[in-house]
């Protein structure tokens, strides 16, 4: 990491206060209670500022954070359907499973209350086989004969924990002779995140995988997420035994839903280990109408004019490039991925930071913290910065919000991006006592610190972890980044504070896990002194 990325990185932070970073936002007001804002299209925009809170125009993708997808007008017309009768459960779950099985070219379907729900149902049905006794007793399962999981590392991701929220062990491994060794009597199935690493000709590819697999009756669950549903399934022909989808991606279904497709009987195990039985899944519960919504999406993803669908959302990214491109220094191009994943065009829009006195990063920023708020993404590379647009959960009215913002703010005049910071006035060298204050517990961690003028370094230990720390101090400001990794996990510790004296006080970015507050104190030793013997040889006696 250069000096560039830590000021892009940590230059943003809040001065200090432990300030949720959208509690600023919300700005108490007397708003009409939440009923009156029901009505025209305008004003279903008030259900959310009722409570003041802000939409945003998703130029970003099917991210779960903002909302998911749009969904669809089918979908929304089945839930309404759905509302207000009576049905068991039991009964809708096999009629929905054996329709979309049909739908779908499966042999069955299930509808889970979304994608990380089915991964742990379909993990719970591996480890019980069906049986409730078992069912009952997860996450504890002593005395069970199916305990494992196996995971390639290429796999290993933070929606993994709905796996592990059962119980298993995860085993890792990264070539076919580790899964060979791997796969024993404990083995209660494999999991696969579909993408690059598990095509055709990679070392681990699903082939591959179930040429292992199979002979030795071990299920593959895939998960296909953010994919285009494909009928007949790529997976399910490869081997995979179910393969799981989200019903708020590509498919634009309910945003609480998830599709599982495959083998008729582990999903029937996957369904009993669901809501509304009983056990560790009554916690994900999904209501009929979402089951109903799924199907339907699932049905008008099958008759949806999806080429049509894909050159309207290049016109519109065409109408944004035009528009944008107007500015001296901005140029553009459009990428059309060919994968399953997130498969959408993606409009890129680059220029030289230095003409134009704007990063991509600060752009995003502008864009995203102030009204009409936009949600984009942002890119450094070669000395050039940029932009991307994704255009899949957009609405026609928002390509013109979308060109607007983008042109108003590259088309303002600057003056040269401050890159000299100013001159520290602290010096935070040495060893911090640090007390964490999440929301309602408080942990010790510790800084190791030293420090080169403007610029720091050292050490972060953390409750569990330790690891490098790097940051600045500007006057008596100081910021500090940090990030912890684990297998198919990362959490980010972006540290602003104030110096006074021997103590700093501040706040912690926690990215998506919110803020926390932070006092530092430098660590004094007391100890005596008193001078070090070294023995010239070992010891006579003990």
């Amino acid at each position: 990491m250069n000096r560039r990325e830590i000021i892009k990185q940590l230059s943003v932070l809040p001065l200090v206060g432990g300030v949720l970073p959208h509690e600023s936002m919300l700005k108490a007001s007397a708003s009409p209670s939440i009923l009156s804002s029901l009505g025209s299209e305008k004003a279903k925009q008030n259900i959310y500022n009722s409570i003041g809170v802000d939409t945003i125009v998703n130029c970003r993708g099917t991210f779960t954070i903002i909302g998911g997808s749009i969904e669809r007008p089918e979908v929304l017309e089945a839930m309404e359907a759905a509302s207000g009768y009576f049905v068991q459960y039991d009964e809708l779950a096999y009629g929905i499973g054996k329709r979309l099985g049909e739908i779908t070219k499966s042999p069955w379907g299930m509808v889970s209350s979304g994608c990380a729900a089915g991964l742990k149902h379909v993990t719970a049905a591996c480890v019980t086989g069906g049986n409730p006794e078992k069912l009952v007793r997860i996450p504890d399962l002593t005395g069970f004969e199916k305990t494992e999981v196996i995971i390639p590392r290429y796999s290993r991701n933070v929606y993994d924990h709905a796996v592990r929220n059962v119980g298993v062990k995860v085993i890792e491994v990264e070539t076919p002779e580790e899964l060979e060794k791997a796969i024993n009597e404990r083995t209660a199935m494999i999991y696969i995140m579909t993408g690059r690493n598990s095509e055709t000709g990679q070392p681990l590819s699903l082939e591959v995988i179930a040429s292992i697999a199979q002979p030795k009756n071990v299920p593959i669950l895939a998960d296909a997420a953010a994919e285009d549903l494909t009928i007949p399934c790529v997976h399910l022909e490869k081997g995979a035994t179910v393969v799981a989808y989200s019903g708020g991606k590509a498919l634009c279904g309910p945003q609480c839903a998830g599709l599982l497709i495959g083998d008729k009987d582990l999903l029937m195990s996957a369904w009993q280990a669901s809501s509304p039985h009983h056990g560790p899944g009554r916690d994900n519960k999904v209501g009929k109408e979402e089951m109903l919504g799924m199907l339907a999406a699932v049905e008008a993803w099958t008759i949806r004019d999806h080429k049509e669908e894909w050159n309207t959302w290049l016109s519109w990214l065409d109408e944004i490039a035009r528009k944008v491109t107007k500015i001296e220094g901005v140029t553009s191009h459009v990428t059309e991925p060919s994968g399953l994943s997130n498969h959408a065009p993606v409009l890129h829009l680059s220029w030289d930071p230095d003409q134009l006195h704007i990063t991509g990063d600060e752009l995003a920023e502008e864009l995203a913290r102030n009204k009409p708020r936009v949600a984009i993404g942002s890119r450094n590379e070669d000395g050039m910065t940029s932009v991307n647009i994704t255009p899949n959960q957009m609405r026609e009215e928002n390509v013109k919000v979308v060109a607007d913002r983008i042109y108003g703010v590259l088309s303002q005049q600057r003056g040269p991006r401050k890159t000299d910071l100013a001159a520290a006035k602290a010096d935070v060298s040495g060893h911090w006592e640090v007390e964490v204050k999440y929301f309602t517990s408080t942990s010790k961690h510790a800084l190791f610190l030293e420090q080169d003028g403007n610029w720091v370094q050292g050490t972060h230990k953390a409750d569990f972890s330790m690891q490098d720390v790097v940051g600045m101090v500007e006057n008596d400001v100081v910021k500090l980044s940090s990030r912890q990794r684990a297998s198919g996990d990362s959490i980010t510790f972006l540290f602003s504070g104030k110096v006074t004296g021997d103590a700093i006080k501040g706040s912690i970015y926690l990215g998506e896990y919110l803020t926390a507050e932070f006092t530092a104190r430098r660590a004094k030793y007391d100890h005596e002194r008193r001078p070090v013997v070294i023995p010239g040889g070992p010891p006579l006696a003990t």
